[in-house]
């Protein structure tokens, strides 16, 4: 009997290949669309069941007298009966019963009814079951308010945060830093454009993944900044593309040179940022204004928006800034930067070491 004969795909004429590679990537996009539904229907599930178990130990809580013994008694009995699901521990029955109450203010009033139905009520339809445990674990009990809580839980999905990324952006208290740099974007970029820039900016920007040893300049900050480029991204947020650092312009036969240049992909505009080792003044204003039409003129495409400037200094009156952003046509906003400044090494040998400080109380406790 004759056996069927295969066509070897590497020798197709190059149309059908690319048809065939074609096909084959929409089955691919499909295999991973379909595993992230799973994955995102199973961690709804826990969601849902640790939700559930913290009802529960609230309401019991509430008609009892065991407070924490319950806890771990009831932890202890979990585990013996079902030695192979995880999360039945002591410590994680607490993260639940906190998750509830987080959400729920004052629980032990409400009736645990139907999963779906109270985890809507709750969280507001907010999208908290597309976040993984452990980042919940991290904002629930990190945030003083479900306000914020939903703010860091739109950023995880929005930005694909890690847990040690999220965990950083709620040390650094990006929830009150986001959308709060003084600036002229209503006046000068139409809406929504206005709004998204808004929001890209903060302040203060915190670079607390430099050390800096007084005294420094801008130039210093400007290359430690992008010698710490993967950081900086991060602390400036999505969307920021790198192009340079002292970006050369020329204008009128005349050299000029841009601190730092990005391009962000969403506002699908240029970002001049400049650096000031110093504290705000309105001539600062006036010379990133040059920069920004310089970069419109010689860098902006036609399908590109207005070139947004960011001047960072150590400090500023928001009063001053106003004023002096009042008559400006160039879209523009002013942030405050933090530096942890490091000990210069001449102090470095006065200071007591760890061992010396655990050694000295140590002393004091005999």
């Amino acid at each position: 009997m004759n056996q069927p004969i295969m066509t070897n795909l590497l020798t197709l004429q190059p149309a059908a290949l690319a048809e065939y590679q074609d096909w084959l990537n929409t089955i691919k996009q499909r295999i991973a669309s379909a595993r992230l539904r799973v994955a995102l229907a199973a961690n709804r599930e826990l969601i849902l069941f640790y939700w559930e178990l913290g009802a529960l130990i609230s309401q019991k809580q509430a008609q009892s007298q065991w407070g924490d013994k319950l806890i771990a008694q009831l932890s202890e009995d979990l585990q013996k009966a079902f030695p192979d699901i995880k999360g039945l521990s002591t410590t994680n029955l607490k993260y639940c019963l906190r998750f509830y109450h987080f959400y729920t203010g004052n629980p032990n009033d409400k009736a645990i009814g139907n999963e779906g139905e109270k985890l809507a009520t709750a969280f507001g339809q907010q999208p908290v079951d597309q976040i993984p445990w452990g980042h919940n674990i991290q904002i629930f009990t990190k945030c003083l308010s479900v306000e914020e809580a939903v703010f860091y839980i739109e950023q995880t999905l929005a930005q694909g945060w890690s847990r040690d990324v999220l965990a950083m952006q709620l040390k650094s208290n990006l929830y009150v830093r986001a959308g709060k740099a003084v600036s002229n974007f209503s006046r000068t970029l139409p809406a929504p454009q206005s709004d998204l820039a808004q929001q890209t900016l903060k302040d203060p920007y915190t670079f607390d993944f430099m050390a800096m040893t007084a005294p420094y300049n801008e130039r210093d900050v400007e290359q430690q900044l992008t010698q710490h480029i993967t950081q900086f991204l991060l602390e400036l947020g999505k969307g920021f593309a790198f192009i340079g650092r002292q970006y050369q312009l020329e204008v009128a036969g005349n050299d000029y040179f841009i601190d730092l240049l990005f391009y962000h992909v969403t506002l699908k505009c240029y970002v001049v940022v400049e650096l000031k080792n110093r504290k705000f003044i309105p001539e600062y204003a006036g010379k990133l204004n040059f920069y920004l039409s310089a970069v419109d003129s010689l860098l902006k495409r036609d399908d590109d928006q207005p070139t947004i400037g960011l001047l960072l200094c150590r400090d500023k009156n928001n009063i001053e800034v106003e004023f002096a952003l009042r008559d400006m046509n160039k879209p523009m906003g002013v942030s405050e930067y933090i530096l942890v400044e490091a000990l210069p090494d001449n102090l470095k040998g006065a200071l007591p070491t760890v061992q010396e400080i655990e050694f000295d109380l140590q002393q004091l406790q005999e």
